[in-house]
């Protein structure tokens, strides 16, 4: 049985390093997912209480990075209300759309198209569009670190 649980602790954490490229997939929650199995399921108690303190404040970062990335280069390249809220929408809707590529396009076209609505200066637009895009790489670069430093934390308080 233990071994079973294994198993899915592990693919739980794999799949979580999907959800960076399909934002669908809530990839915290499946972080946490492996550690509760393994509390619950393997080693009952095993992982301390700072464990558990450190892995709350390392899910909201993850939360807070996803959010001010994004939010913070698109405000700081001129962008709108309404460019930020596409931009958002438009990084779940790209996932489905030509993975893993789509991620990428889709919010830059359209918050391209939305900022040419607003703004009306195709300079300004594409700048903002570019801003989307690298708040994006930038909020996933973030998210990737601190999961693979939460795993990492796991592994390193079952073993040692």
């Amino acid at each position: 049985m233990e071994v079973i649980a294994w198993i899915i602790i592990a693919a739980l954490f794999v799949t979580s390093f999907a959800g960076l490229i399909f934002p669908i997939i809530p990839s915290v929650l499946l972080v946490w997912g492996g550690f509760l199995i393994y509390q619950f399921g393997v080693q009952s108690g095993d992982l301390s209480v700072i464990f558990w303190l450190a892995m709350v404040v390392f899910t909201v970062l993850i939360i807070v990075a996803d959010i001010l990335a994004n939010s913070y280069f698109v405000k700081r390249y001129g962008g709108s209300k309404w460019g930020e809220r596409i931009a958002a929408v438009a990084v779940i809707v790209g996932s489905f759309v030509y993975p893993p590529f789509g991620i990428l396009i889709v919010p830059f076209a359209a918050v391209f198209v939305t900022e040419m609505l607003i703004q009306k200066d195709a300079k300004k637009a594409l700048l903002v569009s570019f801003a989307t895009f690298i708040g994006f790489l930038s909020g996933t670069f973030a998210k990737f670190i601190i999961q693979v430093i939460m795993i990492g934390w796991f592994l390193i308080e079952v073993i040692f």
